[in-house]
């Protein structure tokens, strides 16, 4: 079965990750994407190890673990922008595509005629997605903009870690790039709705992305406190300010999750643990008296859970009914039934590699489902190919621009 994209030919200027997640995602979804790389050198992250992939002999390749993760169901194509004959190279894949990516600085790519409005003029129906830290205005506009520095400015490391007065307190950033990826989401998003807007209006449009403010958006409930109440939420460990309980508690040979949600599921865990009166009491009843008394009932908890293995709480937790979970490491996540089972890891061929594992796609459509079609691409990998079928450009000239190191 056909993806559902696979009537989409997107050209992916971007590199690092917010545009490349964008970018796998589209090609996941049957798309056809054309990644644009410097010749020699390529996105930044395919230098950012180790960990590189090793092959089949047990050597290290060129192939960072970081390249890897963002870049598959990708065609590479090596074109020197900063060249005039590079630069009507990408002018005319644009031409032929409906979506372009980019991630370079404000104003960055109109010196090359790389613009929304350069290639708008050759193509109407163009989608084009810029993705920055800051976005097209604003008083930070021409800043530089990444990830961990996002992750502060806008908020989210306000509320992760610890609090200042507790050991090990101060802000803390998430353990991936999660702004980088989240922006990647609303990217791809964005790009969907432009298409479906292209479908009945017949034109392109130009999509604004920043990072800040898909951080700012992502605060979700803890944006909506402040916002209602005043108050900056602070930081909480890994506490709820909005349910109790919902974090992790200690156990005799480790630590659970407990998220419980509502006082049903209050009332279920306390028969399990050998506590029902907790449920009747006034104090603990309703979620919004857990909230105001949990300085009262978390160290209840406490002393309750580490009394029995994580195991036997598991256990437990599951016949009755109790959404809880153990702390996994990320060896764990791959060993764990639920994961293997939903196919989280997959494994591709790969030129240098016999089989590559890598992390497969959460989406599950019944008809259009996703399809791995390619390993992540070797730098250039498919350069004569995309120039000689999309813009059919014979052996010779391609032998031309290599020798000029246009490719």
């Amino acid at each position: 079965m056909s993806g559902a994209l696979s009537h989409i030919r997107v050209l992916d200027l971007s590199r690092v990750l917010a545009g490349p997640w964008a970018g796998q995602i589209l090609g996941d979804l049957g798309a056809e994407v054309i990644k644009i790389e410097r010749p020699g050198a390529g996105d930044d992250t395919r230098s950012w190890g180790p960990p590189f992939m090793t092959g089949d002999n047990g050597e290290p390749t060129s192939e960072s673990a970081y390249f890897l993760g963002a870049n598959r169901n990708k065609k590479s194509v090596t074109i020197d922008i900063t060249q005039a004959e590079g630069q009507r190279l990408v002018k005319e894949l644009a031409a032929a595509c409906d979506v372009v990516l980019e991630n370079f600085k404000v104003g960055g790519l109109k010196r090359y005629g790389l613009d929304y409005a350069s290639l708008k003029a050759v193509n109407p129906r163009l989608v084009y997605c810029s993705i920055t830290g800051f976005g097209q205005d604003g008083p930070y506009a021409q800043r530089p903009g990444y990830d961990f520095l996002i992750q502060g400015m806008g908020g989210l490391m306000s509320i992760t870690g610890h609090g200042n007065d507790e050991p090990g307190g101060g802000p803390i950033k998430v353990g991936v790039a999660l702004t980088d990826i989240t922006t990647g989401l609303y990217a791809t998003i964005a790009v969907l709705s432009a298409l479906a807007h292209r479908g009945e209006s017949g034109v392109g449009q130009y999509i604004d992305m920043a990072l800040l403010d898909v951080q700012v958006a992502c605060l979700a409930n803890q944006a909506m406190n402040f916002l209602t109440s005043g108050v900056a939420p602070g930081r909480m460990g890994n506490a709820h300010p909005n349910i109790v309980p919902y974090q992790d508690f200690p156990t005799a040979d480790g630590d659970i999750i407990l998220t419980i949600g509502n006082d049903g599921q209050f009332a279920r865990f306390c028969e399990i643990a050998g506590h029902p009166e907790w449920a009747s009491d006034e104090r603990f009843a309703t979620n919004a008296a857990r909230v105001a008394h949990r300085d009262v009932l978390i160290p209840l908890l406490r002393q309750t859970t580490v009394m029995r293995t994580t195991d036997d709480w598991l256990q437990r937790l599951a016949a009755g009914n109790v959404p809880g979970g153990p702390v996994n490491d990320i060896a764990r996540v791959f060993q764990d039934p639920q994961v293997q089972a939903r196919n989280m890891r997959i494994d591709m061929a790969h030129p240098l590699k016999a089989s590559l594992p890598l992390v497969g796609s959460p989406f599950r459509l019944s008809a259009t489902p996703v399809s791995y079609r390619r390993p992540p691409p070797l730098l250039g990998e498919h350069t004569e190919q995309v120039l000689g079928q999309t813009l059919g450009l014979d052996p010779a000239a391609l032998q031309r621009l290599r020798e000029s190191k246009i490719i």
